[in-house]
Parts: C-alpha cells; structure tokens; sequence
C-alpha cells in the first residue's frame, strides 16, 4: 500500500512518499491556492492510498484540522493524523548528517520532516 505524509505549513508543506516500503521525501510544495490540486496529481502519480498528516502542538493544530477537513473532502482517501512532535528536530539531525549545504535546508527539512512521520507510522 502507498502511503503519503504530510508536513503541513502555513507557507510550505512538505511531502513524503512512501511506494513498496521506501520511504521518497518529494519537493516541498507552497501552500497557497493550488495546494489541493497539487496533493491530487501527487496521489494519482504515486497511486496512494493512505495519507497521514502531521499534527503539531499548540495553537497551531486547529488550523492543521481544517486543512484535513478540506483534504478529506478532496482526497477522499483514508486520512490519519499522527502527532509529529519534535520531527523537524530530527529532519533536522539527518540533514546535518548526510552533510547537506546550509542553502537548502529551508527547500528540503520539510519534506524530510515528512520522511520521518511517515517512517513513525510504518514502524
């Protein structure tokens, strides 16, 4: 089963991928007005069946419940919410040990992030 995760943002959202057990980080995606059909053409493209979503802490988190309301209504797949505490922190660990240039850390640590949610829900 392929299985999608989501880092969600208010300005990026990063996503991985997981086809046949490997776990893919996919650029990181804007989240501005085509942000849901993004999400659609990266479902049809990794035929996945599964998305589970980054929940966070704080105040934040009620606005990453709306953004699965409407992903919900799109997708129309089964959706899950896992709790991604400190997962940038350890994005953040395995970009500086496969010794990646400072310059793109702000393009990638998201989609990693989403790497490590949905390793977190595979295990």
């Amino acid at each position: 089963m392929n299985a999608l995760a989501i880092d969600y943002g208010s300005k990026r959202i990063g996503l991985a991928v997981s086809v046949n057990g490997i776990i893919m980080p996919l650029p990181v995606i804007a989240n501005n007005g085509t942000v849901m059909v993004n999400l659609q053409q990266v479902v049809k493209k990794y035929q996945v069946e599964r998305v589970f979503v980054g929940l966070s802490e704080g105040s934040f988190r009620l606005e990453i419940k709306k953004f699965v309301v409407r992903l919900r209504r799109v997708l129309k797949l089964n959706i899950e919410t896992v709790e991604e505490s400190v997962s940038t922190i350890e994005a953040g660990q395995i970009y500086a040990a496969n010794k990646k240039s400072k310059k793109d850390y702000k393009k990638t640590i998201d989609s990693i992030a989403a790497a490590v949610i949905l390793r977190r829900v595979s295990d």
